[in-house]
């Protein structure tokens, strides 16, 4: 998943962020909400946690900005306010969870995931698509039954073909889906080779290219 974090806290920020990064995730974090305004509209977002206490305008504000502008990406809202108020107003707006700080890192991924499962369409908590699955929890892929073993991108990859099973999806797409702002730029060729590896290590027909579009989901066992 590619998230985008907007939080004024330093020491908070970063740690949410390399959190996150650690479980899998390509992860921009933004200090303020006008940063994070421009951001949306050049990146795809799978999902955004929000701290409501921000400078130069509440997260409130931009947080009923972003939905009445038709914003649908799933929101976590963040924040030090714990009275039941602000959190009837902030699910109110628009957000679509609700987590008081302090928090754990490993129940912020959790609601993360359930936002972008639900989001996707993806009721139970197993992902299945032919004969792969996929438990985004643990992180484990089986094909056939039979364990697969896939790095970090790899399984980021996979991860985007299954939530959006029946598009064709261009190669800059995916790339702004698996590489955040906070690293170097992807050699030229890195999409082919984690396609590559996701062909060889599940199926030849687990991507199909389309000519001239992209590359989808397939079901395997085809000609990619």
């Amino acid at each position: 998943m590619r998230l985008m974090i907007v939080e004024d806290d330093n020491l908070l920020g970063d740690a949410i962020a390399q959190g996150l990064r650690q479980r899998g995730h390509a992860v921009d974090w933004f200090q303020n909400g006008a940063l994070a305004d421009g951001a949306l509209s050049s990146a795809p977002f799978d999902a955004i946690v929000l701290d409501l206490g921000l400078p130069g305008g509440d997260g409130m504000t931009w947080l009923q900005r972003w939905r009445e502008g038709g914003l649908k990406t799933p929101l976590l809202v963040l924040t030090a306010r714990d009275g039941v108020d602000q959190r009837i107003a902030g699910l109110d707006a628009g957000a679509d969870d609700y987590l008081v700080k302090p928090i754990a890192i490993d129940e912020l991924a959790a609601r993360l995931r359930a936002l972008v499962r639900r989001a996707a369409g993806h009721a139970e908590a197993l992902w299945q698509h032919g004969a792969l699955e996929y438990d985004p929890a643990s992180k484990l892929v089986r094909w056939r039954g039979e364990s697969v073993d896939l790095t970090g991108r790899e399984l980021a990859l996979l991860e985007v073909f299954l939530m959006q099973s029946q598009r064709v999806l261009s190669k800059s797409y995916l790339l702004e889906k698996l590489y955040d702002w906070s690293g170097s730029e992807p050699e030229g060729n890195a999409l082919e080779v984690h396609i590559h590896h996701l062909r060889r290590k599940i199926d030849p027909g687990i991507i199909r290219t389309v000519r001239g579009v992209g590359y989808a989901l397939g079901t395997g066992e085809a000609t990619p």
